[in-house]
């Protein structure tokens, strides 16, 4: 009866876990719904920019995103295509959700003389299309229309169509993260499985392994569509995208770790329960150690002022907790229900021998034994010549049409409205001015370099008597016609660079300096203005955030490892092993990959899954470290605890480097640089920096990694294991 009853609650913890857990797994598959992917999900929260933004509803009624179709025919626009852009504008005029009254120019004028709307080189007309809507999935909806009506990107006797500017980069931007919902996903289950099986040779445990990081998707990803669906948590494709890739990864790795501890305890109790309570006592504490270092570096994003780090904070943060519940419950509960059936066809017999003490580990330990001064010391400096590299790094952000890594119908677009006309049309600057200072404003802006045409009122902020007559609508100098919205007015200014470019923002900068003449309450937005203002504040995100985590993470290690030294140890070798990998980063990236350059905020995300994933295998090492030191010397336990580590944590290290490898699938820049940075650097400290520094660099150390707590010396008398490490 006794022994029933051992079963009985692995079967409740399972079946409790597949009622509730199972259906919740649809809402991974309806994050897409509470997704907020329009510019707001990716500013500064506080910057000159969002204030401009937020004001320039008041002037024009309601917020709208510009696109523009461009027509260009390199042989010259002809009659012909003239009139075929006129039919074509007037059924853009009719689409939902595109403001008829604020097309640039009126779409009277393209019908009555498109003559004289045509680029000086005769070879292209531009049509600007104020959206009215700023939600991403309708945005899509609407450039998709308009494609349709002008067959987008189609040649058409000699003249062919583009749709672009902002709502067309938006919603080119929005269909690539469509593949969030599936393929991602797919692609990342199906490395895993494969790593997996690798692995362990068995059909049944990778299945395990996989239904346990999927019921935690479900839960997490259920959690985050409740707090973003009330507007508690913001959530973009970005953050969707890190938070499958984080879970699957997290889940598996805990999974490896406890499932080695199973298979180590079987051999050494006849008892599957037995064996399952030590291994379990064995692996919480770094499981949850490396769950809780992981947590707490994510929530330090919520100090970030860009609102998409801000979401990333706790939406990641809640995927790594309920991997760790996972872990901790479901997939031991489902271990002990298997038994040793689990391993089939390896099963791991009663007093059988430890592979571990004569496989590679072994002579790796033996290794690092003999020279370990030698070893960490030619291990540093490989490294510290990789981290030189590192200022080559390159993040000071590209232009929306350098985000794609595939063509697009808007970047294409863009390239041709920028061949034919004042690259910024389309997508001016705005300034924000008191209407006693807008002439003086006028004047200065004008004298700036940079900028193409004299300011005009944006289209639309006109009183209702003058929004037919568009020289009115755009005077300075006369304000007093202008619409006055607490006593400031709005000026729109067309810059002669493409919007957000290096140069475009030196003219931003210089406009911001110069109107500083007129009161410092002038603001200046637009696109251009906050591509600098989030530039600015990923400079000052990591000043914070950074210096934050590491303080963090030396709080956790300290407390789990009851010492300062090792915690010191610990972080100064993954931030090395993380500037190493920002040297490599940096070749590939600029003479490999030949990107443009690199979202600033790529930086910090890899810091924060670099330094709080990587610290987790030293984490995994130097718990079973310390519990081997309490059987006897700290020397033979470091040795020992590579040894019976290496494998898992190798292991878990590879999974997680393929795991995030899986956000290359999608042809997005700072996606694919994430990827790339947390898989080399989660490889880099798995092979590396836990392998060889850390263990060697201990070792020289020797007892003194635990001062000042030391080790209950009462604990020497534990039981010794009945195995070691060969010495032969």
């Amino acid at each position: 009866m006794r022994a029933r009853r051992r079963w009985v609650l692995p079967l409740v913890v399972v079946i409790a876990w597949l009622a509730i857990g199972g259906p919740l797994g649809s809402f991974a598959g309806r994050l897409a719904e509470v997704q907020e992917n329009d510019n707001a999900a990716f500013l500064p929260s506080a910057a000159e920019s969002t204030e401009v933004m937020e004001a320039q509803a008041e002037f024009v009624g309601d917020e709208a995103v510009p696109a523009i179709v461009v027509w260009e025919d390199p042989a010259g626009l002809d009659d012909a295509d003239l009139e075929r852009i006129a039919d074509q504008a007037a059924g853009l005029s009719g689409i939902d959700l595109v403001d008829r009254d604020r097309i640039l120019p009126p779409i009277g004028a393209l019908e009555q003389s498109p003559e004289q709307l045509v680029s000086d080189d005769g070879q292209a007309i531009q049509l600007v299309l104020p959206i009215s809507t700023s939600d991403s999935d309708q945005l899509q909806e609407v450039i998709l229309d308009i494609r349709a009506t002008v067959d987008g990107g189609t040649a058409t006797d000699g003249m062919t169509a583009y749709v672009t500017g902002p709502a067309g980069i938006l919603g080119d931007f929005t269909e690539a993260f469509g593949a969030i919902d599936g393929l991602l996903l797919v692609v990342a289950l199906i490395v895993v499985l494969v790593i997996l099986l690798a692995v362990y040779r068995s059909p049944l445990l990778p299945l395990v392994v996989l239904f346990s990081a999927v019921l935690a998707l479900g839960t997490a990803s259920a959690i985050v569509y409740a707090l973003a669906s009330t507007d508690r948590l913001d959530l973009n494709g970005q953050s969707q995208g890190i938070l499958f890739i984080l879970v699957v990864g997290a889940a598996t790795d805990y999974a490896l770790l406890l499932i080695s501890r199973y298979r180590e305890e079987l051999r050494e109790h006849e008892s599957v329960v037995d064996a399952m309570r030590v291994a379990w006592r064995g692996a919480v504490a770094p499981i949850v150690a490396s769950a809780l270092t992981v947590v707490l570096g994510l929530l330090c994003l919520l100090l970030s002022d860009l609102t998409s780090l801000r979401g990333l904070g706790p939406v990641g943060a809640i995927g790594v907790a309920m991997s760790m519940v996972v872990a901790l419950t479901f997939l031991p509960a489902t271990l002990l229900l298997l038994g040793r059936a689990a391993f089939w066809p390896r099963r791991p017999t009663y007093a059988s021998e430890h592979p571990q003490s004569r496989g590679i580990w072994g002579r790796v330990a033996r290794m690092v034994g003999e020279r370990p001064r030698r070893v960490w010391i030619a291990v540093s400096l490989v490294l510290l010549a990789l981290a030189a590299l590192a200022p080559q790094f390159e993040d000071e952000g590209v232009p929306q049409t350098d985000v794609f890594l595939t063509d697009v119908e808007s970047v294409t677009g863009q390239d041709v409205l920028n061949a034919h006309f004042s690259a910024g049309s389309g997508d001016p600057t705005y300034v924000l001015v008191g209407q006693q200072d807008a002439a003086q404003a006028s004047r200065i802006i004008m004298a700036t370099d940079g900028v193409a045409d004299q300011p005009v009122m944006p289209q639309g902020a006109a009183p209702p008597s003058a929004q037919g007559d568009r020289s009115e609508a755009g005077s300075t100098s006369a304000p007093d016609d202008a619409t006055v919205v607490d006593g400031q007015v709005l000026l729109q200014v067309t810059l002669t660079d493409q919007p957000d470019t290096a140069a475009a923002e030196a003219t931003v900068e210089q406009l911001r300096s110069d109107v500083d003449v007129v009161g410092t309450d002038v603001l200046v937005g637009g696109t251009t203005a906050l591509q600098l203002d989030a530039l600015n504040t990923s400079v000052r995100d990591r000043n914070v955030v950074i210096p934050t985590i590491l303080l963090v993470v030396f709080l956790v290690l300290a407390l789990l490892l009851r010492s300062l030294v090792a915690p010191l140890l610990l972080i100064v070798a993954n931030v090395l092993s993380f500037a190493a990998t920002l040297g490599v980063a940096a070749m590939v990236f600029n003479h490999v990959f030949n990107f443009a350059g690199g979202d600033p905020s790529v930086t910090l995300i890899a810091f924060v899954f670099l330094v709080a994933l990587g610290i987790d295998y030293s984490i995994f090492l130097m718990t079973r470290v310390r519990e081997e030191s309490l059987r006897g010397d700290t020397r033979p336990a470091i040795l020992k605890g590579l040894t019976v580590t290496g494998g898992v944590i190798t292991s878990a290290g590879v999974v997680l480097a393929a795991t995030f490898s899986a956000l290359g699938v999608l042809p997005i820049l700072f996606l694919a640089q994430i990827a790339f940075l947390v898989a080399f650097g989660v490889l880099l400290d798995t092979i590396v920096v836990r392998s060889l520094l850390v263990p060697a660099l201990s070792y020289d150390i020797g007892r003194l990694i635990w001062w000042p707590g030391g080790l209950a010396s009462t604990a020497r008398h534990r039981k010794t294991r009945s195995w070691a490490v060969d010495k032969s």
